[in-house]
């Protein structure tokens, strides 16, 4: 692949200097354990080559490394304050009804009560009532299906976070 097809942020990525890129990193996913894999895998070819080692990586997490990159995830319908991409991804909580709202609320405390991490779902494209349903429907899962489902969703959210990375303009 010649640099002139090699998307403007996966070259600037490429060339950070490692604690540059290992903060980019840690933005896309706080699971520092993914973070070093993905650092130690540069310089990538293309952006395929970046997921596929994305999603290697998932597949290796520990539970401990889940842990860690769910603790980065702020709850459904409470964004982080003043981050664009929380509030980007949870969009489809925006307009919801302070009932929707309020049954959220109730809802993402009940699972963490009974899986001890917060609700994560892939939230970009999603309506509030398709994370409600979701969230419903997983709640009553075994502790071990959930946590592979938790990684799946883990791995959308991470290439939908790198692709933005690799896509982006310089500033």
């Amino acid at each position: 692949m010649t640099s002139t097809s090699t998307p403007p942020g996966l070259a600037r990525f490429n060339a950070l200097e490692e604690h540059a890129a290992l903060a980019a990193l840690l933005e896309v996913c706080a699971s520092t354990a993914w973070a070093r894999r993905l650092l130690a895998g540069r310089p990538y070819g293309g952006p395929e080559n970046l997921y596929a080692e994305s999603d290697a990586a998932m597949t290796d997490l520990t539970a401990e490394d889940l842990g860690e990159a769910m603790a980065g995830h702020p709850p459904i319908g409470r964004p982080k304050p003043g981050d664009p991409t929380s509030a980007r991804e949870q969009r489809g909580m925006a307009g919801a009804s302070e009932e929707l709202r309020a049954e959220m609320l109730d809802l993402n405390l009940a699972y963490q009560e009974r899986f001890g991490h917060v609700f994560l779902i892939c939230a970009t494209g999603r309506t509030g009532e398709q994370m409600r349903d979701a969230v419903r429907e997983r709640i009553g899962n075994p502790p071990e299906r959930e946590r592979e489902i938790v990684r799946t969703e883990l791995g959308k959210i991470n290439r939908i976070r790198l692709a933005k990375l690799v896509e982006e303009e310089a500033a």
